[in-house]
């Protein structure tokens, strides 16, 4: 018996690919059922195969956005500390250079707060720390750590002992060999993190490769579902279809009509053979008027409901029109084929398009009417191309064309759900207009405070700190504006000076305007003591972001001299 299971089962499966053969031969053997269940089996695998692919994709991609992310957030930090431990060189240097210990206190406190950020940097970036790169990184933040304390006591020693103390335990040989390891130990985690990008770039392609066999199998899948639609159509629907047609026929009192499908052997054939007792039974029994009565009211019924979503559906296509219409820029729906669904009457107006150019018209009907109004001057093809070239991508987009009247069209386009295109255009000539205005006017001015001969000297108000000189306050200072911007008068000028300089720039702060001019001495650090006539004013107020002090200088100093 148990030898008998195997081979009844191995006779079933012959007699079904039988079946399968003749099939493909033209003969339909298969019953409805056979063909459903045989399709639907194909999809099952083919949709298991697509859920294994996806978890394995979702798999990589995790993997990939994982190591990404960690390599580029070392290779931050690994930049960051970098730079830090290039300040804390930079601020160490001025406390070398440093004559006394009034002048050292600011590069110490820079350095103390930029040590605080190195040790934070460094904290930051265990959270990146693996496998590869743990050995490392350990000794990494031991020699951090002793660099953090050698700058600490560099500080301590030049601020409590002397300059020349600091100077003797920062400047050694010692210090210059941490500093070297510290460059090498860089330089081996930026290569770690460097193959971590690499290998986060080998699982993008391996995740290309995953994404490839899922659109395969989703077309496979697709392909089944789609010989699914075909299969029910030819096999199920249109053969229920005609079946229907011939019950309504019935139904409506034609008991002579014939029922088709009666020699086929599948479950369409035993449902039309129910059908044909169901027309003998009909004709047997005189029940024809009750039952035409009854749908003839079904009818009616139907017919309302019809109407009723006609009425919906006019007041939905009215509002749409309303409200695209309503827009201040011009609007124009494209479908798969370029053929235009909807347009509003700015984009009409933008255009010049007559009334004969309505939904239904083509994007090339539209481009031969501004090439004869002058409006388009390209190849109709290749644009009507290119634009269903960017439909097939489904890629968004934003560009500005030039029409041949002058005018600049601003154009933004966008996909639709279900395939097509829309495009939004607004008329910018103005705008543009107006910002090649303001771009001549801001040349103009700057040309003319270049070139007058009055010293003009533009400050932060938030940090006192130098952001514009002309080349009379070149001239004036003795110095480049290079060397001035960015920096404050104490970083300029005498002490003697910048306090001098300072008290007038709070005296403005206190009075918003100082037109009438002030006549001052100070020292200038290239051009020695000279004699100088200022008048101030105040641009924006306490917090903007524009709040500048501006003084317009003029040096007496040759005039007084010569006067006297």
């Amino acid at each position: 018996m148990d030898a008998a299971a195997p081979g009844s089962a191995f006779d079933a499966g012959t007699r079904l690919l039988k079946k399968f053969v003749r099939f493909a031969r033209g003969t339909d053997t298969l019953s409805v059922a056979e063909k459903v269940y045989s399709i639907a089996g194909f999809l099952a695998i083919v949709t298991t195969f697509l859920l294994v692919m996806s978890i394995q994709t979702v798999r990589l991609q995790t993997t990939y956005r994982h190591m990404y992310a960690t390599s580029a957030e070392a290779a931050i930090g690994v930049g960051r500390i970098n730079a830090l431990i290039y300040a804390i060189v930079m601020e160490s240097r001025g406390i070398y250079m440093s004559a006394d210990r009034r002048a050292m206190k600011q590069f110490a406190d820079g350095l103390i707060r930029r040590n605080r950020e190195l040790a934070d940097a460094v904290k930051a970036m265990e959270r990146t720390v693996g496998d590869d790169d743990a050995e490392l990184f350990s000794t990494f933040r031991q020699r951090i750590a002793q660099f953090i304390e050698f700058r600490q006591e560099l500080v301590r020693r030049g601020l409590e002992i002397s300059p020349a103390a600091g100077r003797e335990w920062g400047d050694n040989d010692a210090n210059r060999t941490l500093r070297s390891k510290l460059n090498s130990d860089l330089e081996a985690l930026e290569r770690i993190y460097g193959e971590r990008a690499r290998q986060a770039d080998q699982l993008a392609d391996e995740n290309r490769y995953a994404a490839a066999y899922l659109f395969m199998l989703g077309l496979a899948a697709l392909l089944l579902a789609g010989l699914n639609v075909v299969v029910m159509r030819g096999s199920v629907v249109g053969a229920l279809a005609e079946i229907t047609q011939a019950t309504d026929r019935i139904a409506q009192g034609d008991v002579k009509s014939e029922v088709p499908h009666l020699g086929r052997h599948d479950e369409i054939g035993h449902l039309a053979r129910a059908v044909q007792n169901f027309r003998d039974a009909v004709a047997r029994i005189f029940e024809l008027e009750e039952l035409e009565l009854g749908t003839a009211q079904a009818r009616d019924a139907a017919m309302t409901e019809r109407d009723k979503f006609n009425d919906k559906y006019q007041a939905k296509k009215w509002q749409l029109s309303a409200a695209i219409n309503s827009m201040p820029q011009g609007l124009i729906m494209l479908d798969g084929k370029a053929d235009v669904v909807a347009m509003n009457a700015n984009y009409r107006r933008i255009y010049n398009l007559p009334e004969t150019i309505q939904a239904g018209s083509t994007l090339e009907e539209i481009l031969r009417h501004r090439v004869k109004s002058g409006l388009f001057s390209g190849d109709v093809t290749k644009y009507v191309g290119a634009v269903l070239e960017r439909i097939a991508k489904r890629e968004p987009t934003a560009y500005e064309i030039s029409l041949n009247d002058g005018r600049t069209i601003k154009i933004y386009e966008r996909p639709m759900d279900g395939g097509g295109w829309v495009s939004v255009q607004e008329d910018v000539t103005e705008q543009r207009q107006r910002e090649r205005i303001l771009e001549r006017m801001e040349r103009f001015l700057a040309t003319i405070i270049e070139n007058v001969t009055e010293g003009i000297i533009a400050k932060d108000a938030r940090n006192l700190r130098y952001v514009f000189v002309n080349k009379a306050a070149e001239k004036m200072i003795g110095m480049s504006r290079g060397e001035i911007i960015g920096k404050t008068a104490r970083e300029l000028f005498s002490a003697e000076a910048a306090e001098l300089i300072e008290r007038r720039d709070q005296q403005l702060l206190a009075q918003k305007q100082q037109l009438e001019p002030i006549v001052d001495t100070i020292d200038n650090p290239a051009r020695g003591r000279r004699v100088i006539s200022a008048r101030r004013v105040q641009i924006g107020g306490t917090g903007e972001d524009s709040h500048m002090f501006v003084t317009m200088v003029e040096d007496r100093t040759e005039k007084l001299v010569a006067a006297a």
